[in-house]
């Protein structure tokens, strides 16, 4: 990863120790994590729970960077459907967003998350609101 890449900017990222990387030519945001035993559930899979909120911050950064090239413009999650297809394995993964449709203020999302072998772990649409900026 180069360029922009947001580290350590929120609690639930400094919990789960996710990167986003805002810096693609496509405006498509990634977030990446590096699989280790604390994302793991009983049968050393990625925890369901953790795949969709990677898929909602790189969906939902995806949606700030149609307004904010730094990718920072919060962004409300109004609705979010994960479908799950193969089990997410120790290593990394990277969900990825893509703006499908949407107006002014809320964007129709989908989603992408990949082990680095390439496999598609799970996927995802969502409806985003843009949020009003919130102060310093």
């Amino acid at each position: 990863m180069t360029g922009d890449l947001i580290r350590d900017e929120t609690g639930t990222q400094r919990l789960i120790g996710y990167v986003l990387d805002v810096s693609q030519s496509d405006k498509s945001a990634r977030c990446v994590l590096d699989l280790d035993d604390r994302h793991l559930n009983r049968q050393g899979m990625l925890h369901g729970g953790l795949a969709a909120t990677l898929l909602d911050s790189a969906m939902g950064a995806t949606g700030s960077l149609t307004v904010d090239p730094s990718g920072r413009h919060p962004f409300t999650t109004l609705a979010l459907t994960v479908n799950y297809l193969a089990p997410g394995r120790p290593g990394q993964v990277t969900a990825a967003g893509r703006v499908t449709g949407g107006g002014r203020s809320t964007l129709f999302i989908e989603g992408t998350l990949r082990h680095q072998d390439g496999t598609l772990i799970a996927t995802a649409t969502g409806v985003f609101r843009k949020s009003s900026k919130v102060p310093a």
